[in-house]
C-alpha cells in the first residue's frame, strides 16, 4: 500500500484542499467558487492557512457525506480509496467512516497539512488504514503500489494546467472497473441577505464577479495551461472514461448559524476583503469592514440572518473493466 513520502515541493502544486463549496472562492484562496477554494497562483503558505480549511470542510460535512453516500452506491466494496489533493484530510477521513472495509491514501503537496490528516485520522481511530503521499499532482499518483478502486479530486484538477492530461493520468491509476470522482462547478455559495440594511444591496454577486475574473487569470497564469471547455462528462470521456453520473449535493444551514459556522463565514469575507481590496469601490468596502467588526451590530458575528447555502456538484466515471 502507498506509504508517506517525503517529497513536498515549496508551494504543493497550486495546492488542493478539502473545503471547497462549489464556486470560485469568494475568500480567495481558500474558499467556495464553481471552481473551488485554491489560490491563484503558487505563492499561497497553505500550512499557514489550515484551521480555515479544516473548518471549511467541517462546515461543509453534510453536503459531502451525502455525495460520498452517493459514491458508494456504484463502488461498493473499494479496496483502495485516494483523496487526491486531500488537504488536512477532513474528507479523506470521511471515506475512511463511509468505507470501513478500505485503506485510505490522502495525497497533498504539501507535508504540514498531511500530518493534520495523520493527526486527524488518530483521532477518528482510523489511522490503521490510513496512509499519506506528499507530492506533485498527478505524477505523485504513480508512487502508488496498487491501482485504485476510487479516485476523489475535490477541486483540485483545476489547478493543474492540462486538465485533460490530468484526468488521463487519474483514470490510468484506476482498477478495471474503478471509479473517479471529482468535484467541479456547483453554484457560488451564500451567507447574507441581498439587502444587509447598509450599503449597496447584491454585495455576493459583485464578489462573484470579481473572484470569476481572477479564477481566469489564474487558470491562464499555470504552466502548461490549455484552455478547455468545462464539459467534465466529454472530458472524462476523452480521457478513456465512462461518465456515470452527476449530481449537485446542498449545503444548506439555516440562521442562526452555529459558532463554527460563523467563524467560517468571517474567514471568507475577510479573505474576500483582502484579495478583492483594490477592486472594491470605496462603499463596499466599507460595508465589508462593517460585516466583519465583532463589534457592529450589523456583522456576521453578530447579526442573526447569517446562513450558509452552496451547491457541490460532483462528476463520476468509471474505467472499463
Amino acid at each position: 500500500m502507498a506509504q508517506e513520502h517525503h517529497k513536498h515541493q515549496e508551494h504543493g502544486g497550486h495546492h488542493q484542499h478539502d473545503g471547497h463549496q462549489g464556486q470560485h472562492a469568494h475568500a480567495g484562496h481558500a474558499a467556495h467558487g464553481s471552481h473551488g477554494g485554491h489560490a491563484h497562483g503558487g505563492d499561497i503558505d497553505w500550512a499557514a492557512m489550515a484551521a480555515h480549511l479544516e473548518t471549511e470542510a467541517e462546515v461543509a460535512a453534510p453536503a459531502y457525506e451525502s455525495a460520498l453516500a452517493w459514491l458508494g452506491e456504484e463502488v461498493t466494496e473499494p479496496g483502495l480509496i485516494v483523496d487526491a489533493g486531500s488537504g488536512p484530510g477532513v474528507i479523506a477521513c470521511l471515506f475512511a467512516r463511509e468505507f470501513p472495509g478500505a485503506r485510505v491514501v490522502a495525497a497533498d503537496g504539501s507535508a504540514p497539512l498531511l500530518e493534520r490528516a495523520r493527526a486527524r485520522a488518530a483521532r477518528e481511530g482510523v489511522a490503521d488504514r490510513f496512509d499519506t503521499l506528499v507530492g506533485e499532482l498527478p505524477d505523485v499518483l504513480g508512487e502508488l503500489e496498487y491501482p485504485v478502486d476510487l479516485l476523489w479530486a475535490s477541486r483540485s484538477l483545476h489547478h493543474l494546467g492540462d486538465q485533460k492530461a490530468a484526468l488521463a493520468a487519474f483514470g490510468a491509476r484506476l482498477a478495471p472497473g474503478g471509479a473517479l470522482a471529482i468535484l467541479e462547478g456547483g453554484l457560488a455559495p451564500r451567507f447574507l441577505p441581498r439587502d444587509l440594511g447598509f450599503g449597496r444591496p447584491g454585495l455576493q454577486t459583485r464578489l462573484d464577479a470579481l473572484q470569476e475574473d481572477r479564477f481566469a487569470e489564474m487558470r491562464a497564469e499555470l504552466p502548461g495551461a490549455v484552455a478547455d471547455t468545462e464539459d467534465w462528462p466529454a472530458l472524462l470521456t476523452a480521457a478513456g472514461l465512462k461518465h456515470t453520473g452527476t449530481r449537485s449535493f446542498l449545503l444548506d444551514l439555516p440562521a442562526p448559524l452555529p459558532e463554527k459556522a460563523r467563524t467560517f463565514v468571517d474567514t471568507m469575507l475577510s479573505r474576500a476583503r483582502d484579495l478583492h481590496a483594490e477592486a472594491l469601490d470605496a462603499e463596499d468596502r466599507a460595508t465589508l469592514d462593517r460585516l466583519l467588526d465583532p463589534a457592529d451590530p450589523g456583522s456576521v458575528h453578530r447579526r442573526p440572518d447569517v446562513f450558509v447555502l452552496a451547491a457541490h456538484t460532483v462528476h463520476r466515471a468509471v474505467r472499463p473493466a
